[in-house]
């Protein structure tokens, strides 16, 4: 049932399925993550003081900056898988936080403050955002990872990542405090920038694209990206108490799924992402969500929380043994392909 489960929310995140919605909507406000016009653009652009670029990763804005930093750093290494950038495999992150924002998970939810709302500050987020602290670990620990694999080249200022106003000890602020505190995951952001670098000089060297291959790119990225949940998920337990029970169940059936999703090497290009996107829920969930269906979500989302829910019940009763035997149906390239033409059949079935 579980391997069904698995199957079924691929099959409905497919590319495959969402064909219609990325050829309706290309330049609609789905294509790019709210307020991304409004974002800096390289890390100069972030404001200069007592020679650090200092960065406030509680605005929404700034942490678009730093995503934007990153595409537009990183853009060279993708020229040959798309248009415009389009094929950054980095997109997966800006578009992810996008959808957080627009469907209002980075405001606070207990209530306490405005940070977040219409009638408060809507480019701030909320530190009591569950959200918002899980993808601490997906924005600024990446990119201090970028910074010190070289990915800006040599930098005239040190980087000041400003704290929030509380639960200051549950993140990192500059690159020397991030080793120190989470050296592991700093590791492998790194690692995965490092890869980059390096097939930019085999290129030069052979004149050619050739050295760059993509799916190992994806999954230098992949075991990054499970790796900063791996270690955000239990950091910041407590913050789903501020959630409704659905959407804190939904919360950690989104992160158990992301193991799953990892281990195919799934694209997180710019048009994939956005295909993808399209299919998860475009509002908070509240008590009284009981699934399924919702009457205000479409078919597919509806099939998406369901099928996420029952994955994350089966991983947990068979004691992870489900995701370890994806996992090792997933470990070579070719089990990835055979995966990745299953779904596509289940799919345009």
């Amino acid at each position: 049932f579980g391997i069904h489960a698995l199957l079924v929310v691929t099959a409905t995140l497919s590319p495959a399925t969402a064909v219609a919605w990325s050829e309706n909507d290309v330049t609609g406000e789905y294509v790019y993550p709210p307020l991304w016009d409004l974002a800096p653009e390289n890390l100069l652009d972030f404001p200069v003081k007592d020679n650090k670029i200092v960065i406030s990763a509680w605005n929404y804005q700034d942490r678009l900056g730093v995503y934007k930093s990153l595409l537009n750093a990183s853009a060279k290494y993708f020229s040959a898988f798309g248009p415009q950038n389009s094929g950054n495999i980095l997109w997966g992150l800006p578009l992810q936080h996008g959808w957080q924002f627009r469907t209002g998970r980075l405001a606070d939810p207990s209530g306490v403050t405005s940070c977040g709302y219409e009638n408060g500050e809507p480019p701030c987020q909320s530190v009591r955002s569950w959200w918002s602290c899980m993808n601490y670990y997906l924005s600024i620990i990446p990119f201090l990872g970028a910074v010190e694999a070289g990915l800006f080249g040599q930098l005239p200022y040190e980087i000041e990542i400003l704290p929030p106003e509380e639960q200051k000890d549950d993140f990192c602020y500059s690159v020397k405090d991030c080793w120190s505190r989470t050296p592991k995951l700093m590791e492998d952001w790194k690692a995965f920038f490092k890869y980059l670098l390096s097939t930019e000089h085999k290129a030069v060297s052979s004149a050619s694209l050739s050295s760059f291959k993509l799916d190992d790119a994806l999954g230098l990225m992949w075991k990054a990206h499970t790796s900063s949940i791996a270690y955000a998920l239990p950091k910041f337990r407590d913050s789903l108490k501020h959630l409704s029970d659905p959407e804190a169940h939904f919360g950690e059936d989104w992160a158990n799924a992301v193991d799953f999703i990892a281990a195919t090497h799934f694209s997180t290009d710019f048009l994939t992402t956005n295909d993808f996107q399209a299919f998860l829920p475009q509002r908070m969930l509240v008590e009284g969500d009981a699934l399924p269906p919702l009457s205000d979500f479409s078919p597919e989302q509806n099939t998406v929380l369901v099928s996420l829910r029952a994955l994350h019940k089966a991983n947990k009763l068979t004691g992870g043994l489900l995701l370890k035997l994806w996992q090792k149906a997933m470990s070579t390239e070719a089990g990835r392909k055979m995966g990745r033409k299953l779904i596509e059949s289940l799919a345009s079935s």
